[in-house]
């Protein structure tokens, strides 16, 4: 990814490219990612404001399995994962006693803290990703030497800790994105992973009952779905296993963004 990303440096620095590339994005209107909810198993198209992103190698559905109605119905399980408080390694539990696949998403913290839990993630099977070191707003790099930098030093330390190398596939924190940051991830070799579906679970304080978030998920799931779930919730972890179960009772398997985005391993 790196000799990618250098080489097409070299190309733009002649052709004047990343000077047009680092135009501020505080300069710009910035929106977050969004979805519109999924109504009786329907899948919703991309906001309007988001409709480069796939011109970017960007993801936030499978446009491939559309219909409830298909023989073939498959979901895609994320997790966006920044440190540990018990409920990660329930997750990873639930995830091989169901023998599902996920990915994870992780920062600097994480595999600094809990080294041992994420070598897990890999060894049982799940794609380990870029959610970069820091989780500082990327729409705010000016220029695509920083925005390497951050995701490259997220590689490192991953790398330096487990030996291992981070699969290709990048979530921008808090879904902040712009034009210029999916040309950049592009140009690094990654692929930008966004959701179709995500809900209020991130904040350990507030939340939701377990029946209400099952549920919730369960009312909105549609075929095709990418699940932004964070791991950290203990709703997620009292949920998942009949969530999953739910889902395999519904005819649903569970993809891998390898499948999702047509990567040969």
């Amino acid at each position: 990814m790196q000799k990618n990303c250098m080489k097409w440096m070299q190309c733009a620095a002649v052709c004047g490219i990343v000077a047009g590339m680092a135009v501020s994005a505080a300069a710009q209107s910035v929106p977050g990612w969004y979805f519109h909810h999924s109504k009786n198993g329907e899948q919703a198209p991309v906001p309007s404001e988001f409709a480069y992103i796939e011109q970017y190698d960007g993801y936030y559905i499978d446009h491939a399995h559309s219909s409830m109605a298909d023989e073939d119905k498959v979901l895609y399980l994320t997790f966006d994962a920044g440190y540990e408080n018990g409920n990660v390694a329930k997750i990873l539990d639930i995830l091989k006693d169901e023998n599902v696949p996920g990915a994870f998403f992780i920062l600097q913290g994480l595999v600094e803290r809990d080294t041992e839990l994420v070598k897990r993630m890999a060894a049982e099977g799940h794609l380990v990703c870029n959610h970069t070191a820091s989780h500082r707003d990327m729409t705010q790099v000016r220029s695509l030497e920083e925005f390497r930098g951050e995701l490259a030093k997220m590689e490192k330390i991953y790398t330096d800790l487990t030996g291992k190398t981070l699969a290709p596939y990048y979530r921008p924190p808090e879904g902040k994105v712009s034009r210029e940051n999916m040309e950049f991830a592009k140009a690094c070799g990654y692929k930008t992973i966004f959701w179709s579906f995500a809900y209020a679970d991130w904040d350990n304080g507030k939340q939701m009952s377990p029946a209400k978030a099952r549920e919730k998920i369960l009312s909105e799931t549609h075929n095709g779905a990418v699940l932004l779930l964070h791991p950290t919730s203990a709703t997620n972890a009292a949920v998942l296993r009949d969530l999953i179960r739910d889902w395999k009772e519904m005819g649903f398997r569970f993809g891998t963004l390898d499948e999702l985005t047509g990567r040969q391993g």
